[in-house]
């Protein structure tokens, strides 16, 4: 095979970088949006545990070893960042309160960042947890808007290498949004952008709706939590056979909030 002259070599090679700029055009720029930033007003102690999230300290915390043993047992099964369903197995299980401080303690590990998703449409609850100002709104607005830039509606927490993107506008229907192109190219362009950032699904409960099995498509794998005393063995086993064996990481008993 013979070579390309220099000079059309040096065309090609400029028109394949003009493409990729004009493709990285159409991509939203999410650098400052997801990545540790400096500059950040951190929460205290004092505020991490008025919003039930967990923090490190000087002793030894169960609850912190908790999460920190479940994030080294996904870290083991899955390979590379992934992108994670929690979804509890009814109304009041806590699977807000695993989501969050799950992807807090994947945030303690300095070489990783996590990102927050609140995917319970119908009732969200993080950013009222977490008493944050969503004013661009959430998820719901970035998916019904082709134009909105989702740098807009990723939110600081100030829990370091934790960012969220809240529910927004509450809504009946949620399957209809987590089963959208949008919604795959959103987790696509995280992926692509940022390998360190591992991405957690706030879902909504299995029993009563589809939404829980449609997030489970897009995502690597599930975590299911059953509420401590609250849930019955037949209903967890109902709730886990939603879910592809393949993708089931197991159940969390949580006996949180």
């Amino acid at each position: 095979m013979s070579a390309l002259p220099s000079e059309a070599a040096m065309d090609i090679d400029n028109t394949s970088r003009e493409a990729q700029r004009e493709d990285d055009a159409h991509e939203p720029d999410l650098r400052p949006a997801i990545t540790r930033t400096a500059g950040v007003e951190l929460l205290t102690p004092t505020q991490l545990e008025d919003r039930a999230i967990i923090h490190r300290g000087g002793v030894s915390r169960p609850e912190v070893d908790a999460f920190r043993e479940l994030r080294t047992r996904l870290l083991a099964a899955v390979e590379g960042s992934f992108v994670a369903l929690v979804a509890p197995v009814s109304t009041g299980s806590g699977g807000s309160f695993v989501a969050r401080n799950l992807a807090t303690a994947m945030a303690f590990d300095e070489t990783k960042s996590a990102l927050l998703v609140d995917c319970d449409v119908r009732h969200p609850s993080q950013a009222r947890t977490m008493k944050l100002d969503v004013e661009n709104g959430g998820l719901v607005e970035y998916l019904e808007n082709p134009d909105a830039d989702l740098s807009d509606v990723i939110y600081e927490t100030g829990v370091n290498g934790l960012r969220l993107i809240p529910a927004g506008t509450t809504r009946e229907i949620g399957a209809e949004y987590f089963s959208s192109v949008r919604m795959r190219l959103l987790l696509d362009s995280i992926r692509s952008r940022h390998p360190n950032c591992y991405v957690f699904l706030d879902g909504p409960p299995v029993r009563g709706t589809p939404d829980a099995r449609i997030l489970a498509d897009i995502a690597d794998v599930v975590i299911l939590v059953a509420g401590y005393g609250r849930d019955t063995t037949s209903t967890i086993a109902q709730a886990a056979a939603n879910f592809d064996p393949a993708k089931f990481a197991g159940v969390v008993f949580n006996e949180g909030v």
